[in-house]
């Protein structure tokens, strides 16, 4: 056992001598140790109920013979860090979580993890750090959320911010906005469509990494407490198999979660958090590989915020196992591939039923012919660009209009609120990337602003920095290179013409090579927006966007 470098022999017993203070006992002595990474805190509504599920994960992990211990990771609220300096330390989370996990893991020499995240950086960070550390690990998230119920129609947080849009707009009233803003939240749990957290938690099963309902089974089903308890029995189950992360998180994975992704239609953020995974095991992942995977890979969901489904919607369907056979019976999944459950992809899902076509399309009748996402490049995003298609009008896949240009989040949202902003403009939010902002914040307030001005269908979003999976409409994200080191979208000026072609995967300012040219020797680099803390360190080590904001010591950052 790995766990007897910090227990057995005289020269450990100091160290035994403290497990001792911790109330282990001789017989505990000889069992692995299962560390419990709980990410439970009582300010995000995703994590609030994640001591119930640790407690279950250590009634799996004893049950199966071996010693839980818990220790903590952080969790930031994105929809509370929204709108202010605080959505600047939200990205930044995951890099932290993955480094904290790996000190302690290694400290105090687990012998296997389970890892108990739900919301946004949570997920990835902690799918970063399993890939590291190599134990046997299994995933049980907190679960999401269940949708809010106004005016007798299924709301979300997206409906929420999007509210406040219709109020600026005049088509809403106080008392209306109220109403959402007391139902549209009634339990614990992951915010309740397909956001980021959702996405991730769901993207944990195609990976392998989670138990069948990791993604689904809402906070307060019974039932995730019963998933708990068997993915306790299931890291045990790893152990004693010798299964460890990286035999699971492979090349083959992650392509299989890509895959997923498309059909899902996930969050622009898996984009980011996909390459990131990919760097901790050795695979470098190139965010073009999204366009031929969703060229062939139809989208059969369309939940919030491309649909009127939520995530309890896709449970009672049959979850994410029953996409993933969809998707297997024709083909586009690799099906050999190890998982937690200790069999392969393939004998896991072959009984799996869709339950639901209309929440889960058959594969002859998708939502569309192509994935979810789309890679756009072009003079204005050479290094890409991503776009969440699934949740794009049909009117602004192709669009052309003149560039409205802001260097905050804040100067934009007061211009589109200030009804500046006119049907077939393209809001351009620069200076917001990994280095820039930094900590490429969320636009979640500019994009729901716009849909709630009435503006959805005639107004796109431009942004080195990142979407919110709550964002619908044109919203390009993570354009790359970013505005402070010098890309691009730094030269934009207000009035040009950008040109957006979703379908041929094109994101073009109409400007010639060489008034570009004169622009760029013209610019001057920012001075930068924070100097002192974490995210001065931050901003120093952080890669583009398009290389999934991974951390890199300065000399590597463009390898």
């Amino acid at each position: 056992m790995i766990s007897d470098n910090a227990r057995a022999g005289m020269q450990q017993a100091p160290a035994r001598s403290l497990f001792n203070a911790l109330g282990f006992t001789p017989e505990e002595m000889k069992k692995p140790m299962v560390g419990i990474v709980s990410s439970f805190n009582e300010i995000v509504p995703g994590h609030m109920n994640i001591d119930k599920i640790v407690e279950a994960v250590k009634l799996g992990v004893a049950e199966a013979g071996g010693v839980p211990v818990v220790f903590p990771a952080i969790a930031v609220c994105d929809g509370i860090a929204m709108g202010h300096v605080g959505m600047k330390y939200s990205l930044v989370t995951r890099d932290l979580i993955a480094d904290s996990t790996e000190c302690m893991a290694i400290a105090h020499q687990f012998d296997a993890l389970v890892m108990v995240p739900n919301c946004d950086k949570n997920v990835p960070g902690l799918l970063m750090a399993a890939a590291r550390l190599n134990l046997p690990t299994v995933f049980v998230s907190g679960g999401p959320m269940l949708a809010g119920h106004v005016k007798g129609r299924k709301r979300s947080l997206s409906s929420m911010f999007e509210a406040v849009g219709s109020y600026a707009a005049g088509t809403m009233t106080e008392d209306d906005v109220c109403e959402y803003e007391n139902k549209v939240c009634p339990t614990c749990g992951s915010c309740s469509g397909m956001y980021t957290a959702n996405s991730m938690n769901c993207l944990t099963e195609a990976l392998g990494m989670g138990l069948r309902g990791n993604g689904t089974i809402p906070a307060v089903y019974s039932e995730r407490i019963r998933l708990a308890k068997h993915a306790g029995m299931a890291v045990m189950d790893m152990y004693n198999k010798g299964i460890k992360a990286r035999d699971i998180i492979t090349k083959d994975a992650i392509m299989n979660a890509l895959t997923v992704d498309m059909a899902l239609g996930c969050s622009t953020n898996s984009m980011l958090h996909l390459p990131a995974i990919a760097h901790e095991i050795g695979f470098d992942f190139d965010i073009s590989f999204a366009n031929p995977i969703s060229e062939r890979t139809p989208n059969l969901c369309h939940l919030a915020p491309a649909g009127p489904t939520y995530m309890e919607d896709l449970n009672e369907a049959g979850g994410v196992w029953a996409v993933m056979k969809e998707l297997a019976d024709i083909g586009l999944l690799n099906t050999d591939c190890m998982t937690v459950t200790g069999k392969t992809v393939g004998e896991n899902i072959k009984n799996a039923v869709n339950r639901d076509p209309e929440v889960i399309r058959p594969v002859d009748n998708p939502y569309s012919k192509t994935g979810g996402l789309a890679v756009l490049k072009g003079n204005l995003a050479p290094d890409g660009s991503v776009v969440k298609r699934s949740a794009v009008v049909d009117e602004m896949m192709v669009h052309e209009g003149p560039a409205r240009v802001f260097d905050c989040e804040e100067d934009a949202i007061a211009a589109i609120k200030g009804g500046k902003i006119v049907e077939g403009d393209v809001v351009v939010i620069r200076y917001e990337g990994p280095k820039g902002g930094p900590g490429m914040r969320e636009m979640l307030n500019p994009t729901s602003a716009i849909a709630g001005m009435g503006l959805g269908s005639s107004v796109a979003l431009i942004t080195d920095g990142r979407f919110s999976g709550a964002s619908r409409g044109a919203s390009i994200g993570h354009v790359s290179p970013e505005a402070a080191v010098g890309g691009p979208i730094a030269l934009v000026e207000e009035g040009d013409i950008i040109k957006i072609d979703i379908p041929n995967m094109k994101l073009e300012l109409d400007v010639s090579d060489e008034v570009l040219a004169e622009r760029k020797a013209k610019w001057q680099p920012r001075e930068p927006k924070v100097i002192t803390g974490y995210l001065k360190r931050y901003a120093a080590l952080v890669t583009s966007g398009n290389r999934g904001a991974i951390l890199a010591l300065p000399g590597e950052q463009n390898a």
